[in-house]
């Protein structure tokens, strides 16, 4: 069992012994430590934070302790109960409210939750506000309110249908061409707040909609991260329904893969590419990705007489390159999008319908639109860490080895070779290495894998 600590927030699995698991007296002083913070950021008498979470099982547990623990600090509560990530990010901002938590462990399983922390914008705190939420929590330096200055909870249900309505009045999609397509489409929710979002998105936009997975009682069917071993069976039931395509999203709704008529994965790398083609067709600038994401995305942007610039993984990094480059749309290749006009946050339902109207436009099918890109394959490993590994030792080991090629070292290691590339990094939310690669063929592409992770674990037995 594991808690992970890091300026991104709190994650751990359920149960077991305090400080050593996401136990009720961690996430009490988790959120006692951002509610503090937020009270010297913000400077105010009152305050008032957004909560929402999504459908897994400790979900209602630990928002009824961070709701108390913050109203405890005299902070009002605007409890958004089953929501998104997404969902979240636009309702702070619209309350006009100081910050906002969501509790989500987002593609881990089940018995994983977490508190997320966004800012008076909605957006992820940044590095620096991070830690310092990590140092009021470790002195354990917290001042309650006295009892008539505690904060009160409202609840507010109607958020999922604001976003969705937001979505549809994006300048850039047009319901009207969508529901004139006449689409049929199959949707794997994870039995997670998806399963309520997208379907509503889609009936919206005059999508027919065959839900699979949809009921958000937080039982996941399977691994919630939408990769392709991970979703057989909407893959087949996409066939069956003779649908036009299948669209799949995490747990908190901020990832999203899609797949073609024919059963297949677009590819969750391809989510973005797709996006950002219809957006920078309409409006012609810049893009951002993460490292780990496909070279795809700096052709279409190339295409299309934008610049493209690569971020360190995670998605405060992410804006930030995308703020200070003014890009139009970036993300990560996870299938996260992250689209301005709407916020600064990766949100699968925007993501959606700017796919949607993309599909109406070209007037092809989803497999026929995945034939349009550059075709490049990745591979994505995992290694599990060993207690008292030095990964940052290993890495830098790494980087040394293959000093006379192209290397990164802006998050964690990337080498990039003539026909491919490898990234190498910590990961901010697992104990694990993730090694991804990129290669013209799948082939390729695994057996860069492959040979990163024999080498890491090489170099690591030593």
């Amino acid at each position: 069992m594991t808690l992970i600590k890091s300026i991104s927030g709190i994650r751990g699995t359920i149960g077991g012994v305090p400080s050593e698991n996401l136990t009720p007296l961690d996430a009490v002083k988790f959120a006692a430590a951002y509610g503090s913070w937020l009270r010297g950021y913000r400077k105010k008498d009152k305050l008032k934070v957004v909560i929402g979470r999504d459908a897994r099982l400790s979900g209602p547990m630990i928002q009824q302790l961070v709701s108390a623990t913050l109203t405890g600090l005299g902070i009002d509560i605007i409890d958004l109960g089953l929501s998104t990530t997404p969902t979240v990010e636009l309702a702070v901002p619209m309350e006009g409210a100081d910050g906002g938590i969501i509790l989500t462990a987002s593609h881990n399983p089940k018995q994983w939750n977490a508190l997320k922390l966004l800012n008076e914008r909605g957006e992820f705190l940044d590095a620096e506000q991070g830690k310092a939420i990590l140092e009021i929590a470790e002195a354990a330096n917290f001042e309650f309110a006295p009892v008539d200055q505690l904060g009160e909870v409202v609840t507010n249900d109607a958020y999922l249908d604001i976003h969705v309505d937001e979505v549809l009045n994006l300048e850039l999609v047009d319901a009207g061409k969508i529901r004139a397509k006449k689409l049929k489409a199959v949707v794997d929710g994870v039995n997670s707040s998806g399963g309520i979002a997208i379907p509503k998105l889609l009936r919206a936009l005059g999508v027919e909609v065959v839900e699979l997975y949809c009921d958000p009682t937080g039982h996941f069917p399977h691994n919630p991260e939408p990769l392709k071993e991970h979703l057989g069976d909407i893959c087949n039931m996409v066939i069956e329904e003779k649908a036009d395509l299948g669209i799949v999203v995490d747990p908190d709704v901020d990832r999203l893969a899609f797949i073609t008529e024919k059963g297949e994965m677009f590819g969750e790398e391809y989510t973005l590419v797709a996006c950002a083609d219809y957006v920078l067709g309409k409006t012609p600038g810049n893009t951002v990705s993460n490292l780990s994401s496909t070279r795809a995305l700096k052709d279409v942007t190339l295409k299309h007489g934008g610049s493209y610039t690569s971020a360190a993984v995670g998605e405060v990094n992410v804006v930030a390159a995308m703020k200070e480059t003014g890009a139009v749309i970036g993300g990560e290749g996870n299938g996260g999008i992250i689209y301005p006009e709407s916020h600064y946050g990766r949100d699968a339902l925007v993501g959606t319908a700017l796919f949607l109207m993309l599909l109406c436009e070209k007037g092809l099918s989803v497999s026929e639109l995945k034939n349009t890109y550059p075709q490049y394959f990745m591979g994505k490993k995992k290694i599990e860490l060993t207690p008292g590994l030095d990964v940052d030792s290993l890495l830098a080991d790494m980087a040394s080895r293959y000093r006379n090629e192209e290397i990164s070292t802006v998050d964690g290691v990337k080498i990039d070779f003539p026909k491919g590339w490898v990234h190498m990094r910590k990961s901010n939310t697992e104990p694990i290495i993730r090694v991804y690669t990129e290669a013209p063929s799948l082939e390729e592409a695994e057996d860069l894998a492959d040979r990163f992770v024999s080498e890491i674990r090489e170099m690591a037995s030593r």
